[in-house]
C-alpha cells in the first residue's frame, strides 16, 4: 500500500487530498441549510483557503445554538410566576407576529423615556441603581474598565454592600477587557458576575461559540424599572467623557413591560449559569399602562428570526412613512425589497446612517446599496462626524421600534438581540421628533450620487460580495 502511494506523483496526492477536503466542506456546510449566498461564500472561502479557511469557519462560521428546550422551559415556568396574562386576542398584525416568532406577548408601559446620548442614559441608570432595594440585574455586550465602567461598577458595589442582590451578565467577547481585578470589588461585596459564552475557561473539546454573542443591553431594577437600547457601558458611549462618543439612544421604561425585560435576563442568566431566578420580589405586581409595548427577543436559538421578520413586515405594511435609523446597514434581500417597494409605492422612506461607521468594510458595503435605494426614491442621510449608533424604526404614525439590533444579517441571525415594539401614536411621535432632529443635523445624499473613483467603486463592490458573511 505504501509502495503504491509512493509511486503516485506528489501533485496527484495533493489534488486528491484537496478534492476530499472540498467534498467534506461542501457536505458539512450544505447540510446546515443556510442562506444560499452565504453557503456558497463559505464554500468558496474554505476551498481557496484549505487550512486557514477551516479555522476561520470553525471559530466564526455560522453555528446554530440548540438550547436544551426542556431546561429553557423549566426556567421560563419557574420565573414567570405572577406575570399578567396577555390579551393577545385584542391585537393582530405586528404584535401577533412578534409573539409567534419571539414568544413574548404584548404588554404595556406606564412611562417611557427616550434617553439620547450616554450622559442622559447613565444619569438615569445610576439614579435607578442607587434607589434599588431588592435587586439589580444587568446584561451588556460591552462593559469597559474605563471611567464610565468604574462609575457603574462602584454604584453596583454600593448596592451589593447594602444587601441588594446584584447580578451582572457580560458577553465573553464584547467585555473581554474586564479582568478579575476590576470585578473583584463587586464580587467581594456579594455581587454575582457571569459570562455569556465565555472564552476565559478554555473549551478545548467543545466548538467555541465566538460568533454567537449577546448583543443585548438590559438593566432591571427591583422588577419595576427597565432600561434597554443601544448604549454600552463605556466612554465611547458617553459624550460627557469623550468628544468622539457614539450618538446613541436608550430607553427607560416602567410598567408591566419590565416583567418581560426581566424574563429575557432571567433566561439568559439561566442559560449562562444554570441557575434559575425565583421569588416574589423579582415579579412585583405592576399596574397596566396606556401604551402598548412588547419586548421582542431574537437569537440563533430560534429559526424564525423575529426581529428580521418584524422589520420586513412592518415596512411592507406601511401606508405613509418608513424612517429607519441604523449604524450598520447590510440589508438582506427581503429587507432591501421591502424598503425599495415602499419607496416605489410613493411612501416617505428615509434611511439615516453614519457618515463613516467604526467598520470601513461595513460602510463600503452599505454604500454599495445606495444607488438602488436612491433610484427607488429612498432618501438617505449620513450623520457625522460622531458615529451614529441608534437603532430605530418608525412606520406610519403609531409603530416605533428601538433596541440593540442593527439592520444586518448578524443582528438578524447570529446575535442575541432585544428590541421593544410600541404600537402607540404618542410614543411614535416622541421618537419621530428625535429622529427628525438627527436627520436635520445630517447631510442628505443627492438623488444621483456623484461618479465615484474606481478605487471606491471596487471597495464597495468587494465589500458587497462579503455581505452574507458580515
Amino acid at each position: 500500500m505504501l509502495d503504491a502511494l509512493a509511486a503516485v506523483p506528489w501533485w496527484q496526492l495533493l489534488s486528491i487530498a484537496w478534492a476530499i477536503h472540498i467534498a467534506g466542506i461542501v457536505v458539512w456546510i450544505v447540510l446546515q441549510k443556510r442562506d444560499p449566498a452565504a453557503t456558497l461564500s463559505w464554500i468558496f472561502a474554505l476551498a481557496l483557503l484549505p487550512v486557514l479557511g477551516f479555522l476561520v469557519f470553525y471559530l466564526v462560521g455560522p453555528q446554530r445554538i440548540r438550547r436544551q428546550r426542556q431546561r429553557r422551559l423549566r426556567s421560563r415556568n419557574a420565573t414567570q410566576h405572577g406575570l399578567p396574562e396577555s390579551q393577545l386576542d385584542a391585537h393582530d398584525g405586528l404584535p401577533r407576529l412578534a409573539f409567534a416568532s419571539g414568544e413574548f406577548p404584548p404588554s404595556s408601559c406606564t412611562q417611557v423615556d427616550f434617553l439620547q446620548g450616554g450622559g442622559s442614559k447613565f444619569d438615569h441608570l445610576l439614579e435607578a441603581i442607587a434607589s434599588a432595594e431588592h435587586h439589580v440585574h444587568m446584561e451588556y455586550y460591552i462593559f469597559e474598565p474605563d471611567d464610565t465602567g468604574r462609575l457603574v461598577r462602584d454604584a453596583l458595589v454600593a448596592r451589593a454592600r447594602a444587601g441588594v442582590r446584584v447580578r451582572l451578565l457580560l458577553d465573553g467577547v464584547g467585555s473581554a477587557r474586564l479582568g478579575r481585578r476590576f470585578l473583584r470589588p463587586l464580587r467581594e461585596a456579594g455581587g454575582e458576575v457571569a459570562w455569556f459564552h465565555s472564552l476565559r475557561h478554555g473549551r478545548i473539546r467543545r466548538r467555541p461559540r465566538i460568533n454567537l454573542r449577546t448583543h443585548r443591553k438590559i438593566a432591571v431594577i427591583d422588577g419595576r424599572i427597565g432600561f434597554t437600547g443601544g448604549v454600552n457601558i463605556c466612554d465611547d458611549g458617553n459624550e460627557r467623557l469623550s468628544t468622539t462618543a457614539y450618538h446613541d439612544l436608550h430607553v427607560r421604561m416602567e410598567g408591566r413591560v419590565v416583567h418581560w425585560l426581566q424574563q429575557a435576563f432571567c433566561e439568559d442568566w439561566h442559560y449562562a449559569t444554570r441557575q434559575a431566578i425565583n421569588g416574589k420580589g423579582y415579579w412585583p405586581e405592576l399596574p397596566p399602562g396606556p401604551h402598548l409595548a412588547q419586548v421582542v427577543p431574537s437569537g440563533p436559538d430560534t429559526v424564525w428570526e423575529p426581529l428580521h421578520r418584524l422589520h420586513v413586515d412592518a415596512i411592507a405594511r406601511a401606508d405613509r412613512r418608513v424612517w429607519l435609523v441604523t449604524p450598520y446597514f447590510v440589508p438582506t434581500a427581503a429587507a432591501r425589497m421591502a424598503l425599495t417597494s415602499a419607496a416605489l409605492r410613493g411612501l416617505d422612506v428615509r434611511l439615516l446612517v453614519p457618515r463613516m461607521s467604526d467598520s470601513r468594510l461595513v460602510t463600503w458595503c452599505a454604500r454599495s446599496y445606495y444607488d438602488e435605494l436612491l433610484d427607488a426614491g429612498v432618501r438617505i442621510f449620513e450623520f457625522g462626524p460622531n458615529m451614529l449608533h441608534t437603532k430605530a424604526l418608525l412606520v406610519d404614525e403609531e409603530i416605533a421600534l428601538v433596541g440593540s439590533a442593527n439592520f444586518d444579517p448578524r443582528s438578524f441571525r447570529l446575535n442575541f438581540e432585544l428590541s421593544t415594539l410600541w404600537c402607540d401614536r404618542t410614543i411614535a411621535a416622541r421618537l419621530a421628533e428625535l429622529v427628525l432632529a438627527d436627520q436635520q443635523a445630517a447631510a442628505e445624499l443627492p438623488r444621483r450620487r456623484p461618479h465615484q473613483p474606481l478605487r471606491w467603486r471596487l471597495a464597495e463592490a468587494g465589500a458587497r460580495l462579503l455581505s452574507p458573511l458580515l
